[in-house]
C-alpha cells in the first residue's frame, strides 16, 4: 500500500519560517500603498490648481480684463505712478513710462513702452487721431494748472507710432517729447489702450526737470 505524505501547511511551519515568509510580503504592500499616497495627493493639489483657475478666470470675466491690476499704486487718478514705473493690465498688457530725459534745447524726452502680453494683436489708433495717450499740465487730477503749461510736441508723430497694431508677444517704444513753461512742473501722462469693451487709464505724474 502507497502512502502519500501530506503537503506541509502554514500552520505546520514552525516560526521561523513563517516569520520568514511574512517578511518577504510586507515590504511589497508597503510600496504599494505609498505610491498610491503619493499618487492621491499629487490628485487633489492637482485639483485645487485647476480650481483656483477657474476661480481667477470668473473673477476676470466679471470685471473685465482691461482693469489694472497690480501691487502699490493703482495707477488711478489719485494714485498715480511715478516715472519708470509700469502699468499692468489683467489681459497681459503692460504700460512702461521712463523717466524724463533733458535735452539741450529745454524740451524733455519720455519713453512709452507696449508690451503685447495678450492673445491677440493689440490695435492702439490710426493715423490720424489716437485717443491712447494724453498729456495733461499739472498734477493727476487737477483740473487747472496756474503756470504750468505744457507743449506736446510730436502728439502727430506719436499717433502714427501707435497706428500699426502690436503682434502678440512683441513690443513698440514710443517717444512722446514736451516742453513744459518752467522747469520741474508737474505733467500728467494719461495712457488708455484701446480694448473690446472696458480699459481703465493709467496715470503717470512726472516732473520734468
Amino acid at each position: 500500500m502507497i502512502m502519500r505524505r501530506p503537503l506541509p501547511s502554514v500552520a505546520g511551519m514552525d516560526t521561523e519560517e513563517a516569520a520568514a515568509t511574512a517578511t518577504d510580503t510586507s515590504p511589497v504592500a508597503s510600496s504599494r500603498g505609498f505610491y498610491g499616497c503619493v499618487i492621491g495627493l499629487i490628485a487633489f493639489f492637482a485639483l485645487i490648481a485647476l480650481g483656483a483657475h477657474a476661480l481667477a478666470e470668473f473673477e476676470k470675466g466679471l470685471d473685465g480684463d482691461g482693469q489694472l491690476e497690480q501691487p502699490g499704486l493703482s495707477g488711478s487718478v489719485s494714485q498715480p505712478l511715478g516715472p519708470g514705473t509700469t502699468a499692468r493690465y489683467e489681459d497681459g498688457l503692460w504700460v512702461t513710462v521712463s523717466r524724463p530725459e533733458r535735452h539741450d534745447d529745454g524740451t524733455y524726452g519720455v519713453n512709452v513702452t507696449f508690451k503685447n502680453g495678450t492673445d491677440d494683436q493689440l490695435r492702439l489708433g490710426d493715423e490720424e487721431s489716437s485717443g491712447t495717450l494724453d498729456v495733461r499740465p499739472g498734477e493727476s487730477g487737477q483740473d487747472y494748472a496756474p503756470g504750468g503749461d505744457v507743449r506736446w510736441l510730436n502728439w502727430k508723430e506719436v499717433a502714427s507710432a501707435l497706428a500699426p497694431p502690436i503682434p502678440e508677444g512683441e513690443e513698440r517704444t514710443v517717444p512722446v517729447r514736451l516742453k513744459p513753461d518752467r522747469k520741474g512742473a508737474p505733467v500728467t501722462l494719461e495712457v488708455t489702450p484701446p480694448h473690446s469693451g472696458y480699459r481703465e487709464t493709467a496715470h503717470f505724474q512726472l516732473s520734468p526737470g
